[in-house]
């Protein structure tokens, strides 16, 4: 495993330094929006406390370090009429938690940040690693309102109970009539 601390690399701090990232085809990690995210490193090595490495695939992966998935959403402003589409269109490579079964109930529940936030919610469909939802929620609200704002994304288990088991967001500053298509990282739900 080639040595892959900050040292042996020069570039960007935001900029993931793993051979995962190096190896994997460009387009699968483009993102349109505004902030780059790492990818988690599968194939590198990690100290452990005492300092010795070993291999990530000897390692159970948790909390943090697991992936959770991708989300896929369209986002539209029709400033005609001040409306904004919303498109949840699918959830790929999920994955949750055994306490939630093995094929729970999920849907995507979204709320727009605003001083009186605007929730939606996705019907539910049986849990799989890729879902498909294609559900389009459509909202009156200011231009100049949605700027300022986050759209935040939960995935919850509605069956056998009620459980967030990812999250994401996106900034709406560069929302326009054009449809824009995002893939947000899930990860692990806030305290």
């Amino acid at each position: 495993v080639s040595d892959l601390r900050a040292s042996a690399l020069a570039g960007p701090p935001d900029v993931s330094r793993s051979m995962f990232d190096l190896r994997s085809p460009p387009h699968r990690f483009i993102k349109r929006y505004d902030s780059v995210s790492s990818v988690p490193s599968s194939s590198s090595s990690r100290k452990d406390s005492q300092g010795s490495n070993r291999s990530l695939d000897t390692i159970t992966l948790s909390g943090d370090e697991r992936d959770f998935g991708r989300l896929n959403v369209k986002l539209c402003y029709v400033s005609s009429v001040e409306q904004i589409w919303i498109t949840v269109l699918h959830c790929k490579d999920l994955s949750w938690p055994s306490s939630c079964g093995e094929n729970p109930r999920i849907c995507v529940k979204g709320i727009l940040t605003l001083p009186k936030p605007v929730h939606f919610k996705s019907s539910a469909k049986e849990g799989c690693s890729d879902i498909e939802f294609m559900e389009t929620f459509v909202f009156a609200i200011k231009l100049q309102s949605l700027q300022a704002v986050r759209l935040v994304f939960k995935i919850q288990t509605q069956a056998p109970r009620k459980k967030t088991i990812g999250e994401c967001s996106l900034a709406l500053r560069e929302l326009s009539s054009q449809e824009s298509n995002h893939w947000l990282d899930i990860s692990p739900p806030s305290k």
